[in-house]
């Protein structure tokens, strides 16, 4: 039972030891990068703890294939049945967690088209009537593309060069198909709890790319920084649904943010960097990898387990 054990470990701990590895993985890299990383990180560590958690609720199926009787598995191993129902549970919770968190961001999204439904129509721009300040990327829903939804308010509170930031950080939000990455790592967060704390983070680069990006359509990073500043101090953030697969401008951190765009626009690490980014890298891998080679070796286990217990005559 030496293995199994170690897989119920694997299952319940991998998330854990390998979140801060993801999230320092991102601090070292570009915008870009990070986000790419953490919604990365994000999945693989959920279907790796699927996959963990598949093997061991299969465990006695697995013994049935070998021509092993339940009672004489038992016998050896009493655990075998407990740890396959826990697993068993487990799964069908998560998949329960899935099947509400998927719901759930469908009925946001409906909600903020339905919010949008009186907006005045230009391009992939959608003017929305109000004196609130607000604007956020919409995902396409339903066979309608993507929107950037602005309001009447938000456009009055911005002169035009800061108006071109506000739309330039939506559009590459739209573009990027950030709404995926978020929906994504959001979803993952269902199956493990240590996962959710690549939620915020994520968010967080997804706006730093953004403004990379915005500040890269006006050419001028100061620019972008006061736009950015200035929106999220006129923002009414309660109009919009503040939850996932929605962006907005302002959204995130914004001073931590505003004092990125006053610096240098950001570059892939070098040096010490570059080879503590490859260990991360690395470290989250091989976890993954693990992960899923004890869990594929668990038929050959229990393979051995019956030869075990045939040439001791108990089968």
């Amino acid at each position: 039972m030496t293995l199994v054990l170690v897989v119920v470990a694997l299952a319940v701990a991998l998330p854990w030891a390998a979140v801060p590895a993801a999230r320092g993985l991102a601090r070292l890299l570009p915008p870009r990068e990070a986000a790419l990383a953490l919604a990365g990180s994000a999945v693989l560590l959920a279907g790796s703890t699927v996959t963990v958690l598949a093997g061991l609720f299969h465990v006695p199926f697995l013994a049935g294939l070998e021509h092993l009787s339940l009672s004489g598995v038992v016998a050896r191993w009493p655990a075998v049945v407990p740890v396959s129902c826990a697993a068993g549970t487990a799964l069908v919770v998560q998949a329960v967690r899935l099947a509400l968190r998927w719901r759930r961001q469908r009925a946001l999204l409906a909600r903020a088209w339905d919010l949008a439904g009186d907006g005045t129509s230009d391009g992939d721009l959608l003017v929305v009537p109000g004196e609130d300040a607000e604007a956020f990327a919409l995902p396409g829903h339903r066979g309608r593309p993507g929107r950037v939804v602005v309001s009447v308010g938000m456009l009055r509170a911005l002169d035009p060069a800061e108006r071109a930031v506000l739309l330039a950080h939506e559009r590459a939000h739209l573009r990027g198909r950030h709404h995926l990455l978020s929906a994504a790592t959001d979803l993952a967060a269902a199956v493990h709890p240590a996962l959710g704390r690549l939620g915020s983070d994520l968010g967080y680069h997804l706006e730093r790319w953004a403004d990379e990006r915005a500040a890269r359509a006006v050419a001028d990073r100061r620019t972008a920084a006061t736009a950015i500043a200035r929106a999220a101090l006129a923002g009414a953030p309660s109009v919009r649904p503040d939850a996932v697969p929605l962006l907005s401008v302002t959204s995130g951190p914004v001073p931590r943010r505003v004092r990125a765009l006053l610096g240098p626009e950001p570059a892939r690490p070098t040096g010490r960097g570059a080879r503590a980014a490859v260990g991360l890298v690395a470290a989250v891998a091989v976890a993954v990898l693990l992960a899923v080679v004890l869990t594929y070796g668990l038929h050959e286990y229990v393979e051995y387990a019956a030869q075990v217990l045939r040439s001791h005559g108990t089968v």
